[in-house]
C-alpha cells in the first residue's frame, strides 16, 4: 500500500487568558454591546465597530483562530467582503498572502463546458475573488482589533446562559479562573452553525432534513496547477460525483468531494482513500503532499428572524447555505458590515433604536436569497428526480455546443453584494457601491472606501455642485451624521476630480445631483435636484429616523 506524505500543519496563533475585571466583582458590569464568536462574522463586527471608536466585549471559547488541526474552511474571498476589509485595514495582508483570481473553467466527466471571467464587470480597486485558508482572515481581524486597542477581546470565556429582558441582556460566562455575568444594551450571537445561544433560547433555524457531504483535501504539489477555478460536474474520478479545485495561500490546493449522504466520515478522509482519489483525478505521477484531510456535512437553515429584541444573529447563527458559490462565510462578513455602523450610531446616541431593524429587514431577505441561489445549485450538482437527472444531462450536453446554455450550468452562482428591497428606510432599494478609484481635486489618489474610512456618516457625492448651493446644505450636514463631497465644480467643499466611471455606476451624471451613500457603501438615494429639505428627508430615511 502507498504511504502518504503530510506536510507539517499551520502554526495557529493564540493569545492568552487574561482574568477579565468582573471575577470577583460584587456587581454585575454593564457594556453597550457584547459579541459572541470570534469567527469571521464576529470579528468582522469587532473591527468594523472600532474602525468607527465604539468600544465591545468579544467573547470566545477558544484562544486561537481557525478549528484546531488547521482545517482551510472557507477560502473564497468576494469582492465586497474585500472592499470591506479595505476599509479596516486588513486588505493589503490578505492580497499579499492570498490567491487572486477571476478565472473559472466547469468540466462534465473530462470535457470543458463552460468558463468564465468575473473581471469583466468590475470597476471596483479589489478584485472579484482572493482564496484564502479562513484562520488567515482571522488571524488578520484580530491583530487589527489589537492594533485599534478598543474591543475587550476575551479568549478562553465560555457563554453558558443568556438571560434577555426588556432593555439588555445578561451573560452568563465560564473561564479557568471561574464564573462571572456581565450584562449587555445589545447581545450579538456569531458563535456559528451550531449556536448555543440560539439553542438556549429556543429560536427556530428550520434546518433542513437532508445533510450534504464532502471530504476536502488540503494538498501541496511539486509542479504547479493553473491557477484557475475548476469545477466537475460529474467527476468520473468521484463516482460521478462534483468536484471542486482552487489555490490558496502557501501553495496549498483545496479539492472538495462530494460524497454520499450516508457516507462512512473516518473512512472518506483516511489518507489513503484521500490519496486513491487524487491519484485517480491526477495520475500515478504526480508528486504531492497532504497538509489537512477532513469531512465536511451541512444542514442549510434559515431563522424567521434575525433580531430578537435586544439579541442579534449574525453569519452561521443565522443562516447556511450551501456552499457554493461562497455565499456562506462572505454573507456573513456582510452581515456584519450592515449591522456596525448601526449599533455604532445608535450606541453613540446619533440614532434611534428602529435603525437596528433594518438589519433584518435587509440582511434577512439577503439570506433567503442566497438560499435559493445555492439551493438551485445543490440540486443541479446532486439531482434527486428522474427529472432533475433529465434536465442536467440536457444541460451539459448543449452547453459546450451553445452559448445560451452555458449560463444554465449550475455550479454555483458566484457571491455577489446582494441588493435590499424598497422600503420606508431604503424607497428605491439599495444597491452596492463598488469600491472605485478616484482622485482628489489636487490629483491624490483616493477610494470610495478612504471616503467612509473615519468615523461613522453617510456620503453625500455631489455632482458639480455651486457655491450657493453646498452654502444652502451646511445646516443639514451639520446636523447629520453627513459628510458632503463635491464630485468637480467649485463649491467650497472638499471635491473630487470629475470621474465619468462614478457617474455611471452611481446612475448620475447630471450636474447638481447627489448621490447617497451609507457608511456601509450601499447607495441609499439619487437626487437629482437636491434641495435642503429632500437631502434631509432622504438622510432621516436612510437613518430609520421617526
Amino acid at each position: 500500500m502507498e504511504s502518504y506524505k503530510f506536510a507539517p500543519e499551520y502554526e495557529l496563533p493564540s493569545w492568552p487568558f487574561v482574568p477579565p475585571p468582573e471575577l470577583g466583582a460584587d456587581r454585575v458590569l454593564r457594556h453597550p454591546i457584547v459579541i459572541v464568536g470570534a469567527g469571521p462574522a464576529g470579528l468582522t463586527l469587532a473591527c468594523d465597530l472600532a474602525r468607527r471608536g465604539v468600544r465591545a466585549v468579544l467573547l470566545d471559547e477558544d484562544d486561537t483562530v481557525g478549528v484546531r488541526g488547521a482545517s482551510s474552511r472557507g477560502i473564497c474571498h468576494a469582492q465586497k467582503s474585500l472592499e470591506i476589509f479595505a476599509r479596516l485595514g486588513i486588505y493589503e495582508r490578505v492580497a499579499q498572502k492570498g490567491i487572486t483570481w477571476s478565472f473559472g473553467r466547469t468540466f462534465s466527466d473530462r470535457q470543458e463546458v463552460y468558463n468564465f471571467n468575473l473581471k469583466a464587470d468590475s470597476v471596483s480597486v479589489q478584485p472579484p475573488f482572493i482564496n484564502l485558508q479562513q484562520f488567515y482572515i482571522e488571524w488578520f481581524l484580530v491583530e487589527r482589533i489589537l492594533e485599534l486597542g478598543l474591543t475587550d477581546l476575551r479568549w478562553k470565556n465560555r457563554v453558558t446562559q443568556v438571560v434577555p429582558f426588556a432593555d439588555g441582556v445578561r451573560v452568563e460566562v465560564e473561564t479557568p479562573a471561574g464564573s462571572y455575568a456581565i450584562e449587555a444594551d445589545h447581545l450579538i450571537d456569531a458563535t456559528g452553525a451550531h449556536s448555543p445561544i440560539r439553542t438556549q433560547l429556543g429560536v427556530d433555524a428550520h434546518p433542513s432534513r437532508s445533510t450534504d457531504r464532502w471530504c476536502i483535501s488540503d494538498v501541496r504539489f511539486e509542479k504547479p496547477l493553473p491557477t484557475e477555478r475548476w469545477t466537475w460536474v460529474d467527476a468520473p474520478f468521484n463516482e460521478g460525483r462534483a468536484v471542486w479545485q482552487h489555490l490558496m495561500g502557501d501553495g496549498v490546493w483545496r479539492i472538495d468531494y462530494q460524497m454520499p449522504e450516508d457516507c462512512d466520515t473516518a473512512h472518506i478522509s483516511r489518507p489513503e482513500v484521500a490519496g486513491a482519489r487524487l491519484r485517480e483525478q491526477l495520475g500515478p505521477g504526480v508528486a504531492f503532499e497532504f497538509v489537512w484531510i477532513g469531512p465536511y456535512g451541512y444542514r442549510d437553515h434559515l431563522l424567521d428572524r434575525f433580531r430578537h429584541g435586544r439579541i442579534l444573529f449574525i453569519g452561521d447563527a443565522a443562516h447556511v447555505v450551501s456552499p457554493f458559490g461562497a455565499r456562506g462565510g462572505n454573507s456573513g462578513i456582510q452581515d456584519a458590515a450592515n449591522l456596525g455602523w448601526k449599533l455604532a450610531l445608535v450606541t453613540q446616541g446619533q440614532a434611534g433604536d428602529a435603525l437596528l431593524d433594518t438589519y433584518d429587514a435587509e440582511r434577512r431577505p439577503a439570506a433567503a436569497e442566497n438560499l435559493r441561489v445555492t439551493s438551485r445549485s445543490a440540486r443541479f450538482l446532486a439531482p434527486r428526480t428522474p427529472a432533475e437527472h433529465r434536465l442536467r444531462r440536457a444541460v451539459v450536453a448543449l452547453a459546450s455546443r451553445h452559448a445560451f446554455a452555458r449560463a444554465l450550468v449550475n455550479t454555483g452562482r458566484m457571491s455577489v453584494a446582494n441588493d435590499y428591497p424598497a422600503a420606508p428606510h431604503l424607497p428605491e432599494g439599495g444597491r452596492s457601491v463598488q469600491n472605485l478609484p478616484l482622485r482628489q481635486r489636487d490629483g491624490t489618489p483616493t477610494t470610495l472606501m478612504d471616503l467612509l474610512a473615519d468615523g461613522t456618516h453617510c456620503l453625500g457625492l455631489w455632482f458639480a455642485p455651486t457655491r450657493t448651493q453646498a452654502e444652502a446644505m451646511a445646516d443639514v450636514a451639520a446636523s447629520l451624521p453627513l459628510r458632503l463631497v463635491a464630485v468637480g465644480g467649485d463649491s467650497g467643499l472638499a471635491t473630487l476630480q470629475p470621474d465619468e466611471a462614478l457617474a455611471r455606476h452611481l446612475g448620475s451624471a447630471t450636474p447638481g445631483s447627489l448621490c447617497l451613500v451609507r457608511p456601509d457603501a450601499y447607495r441609499a438615494a439619487l437626487l437629482n435636484d437636491p434641495t435642503p429639505a429632500s437631502l434631509s428627508a432622504a438622510a432621516h430615511a436612510a437613518l430609520a429616523h421617526r
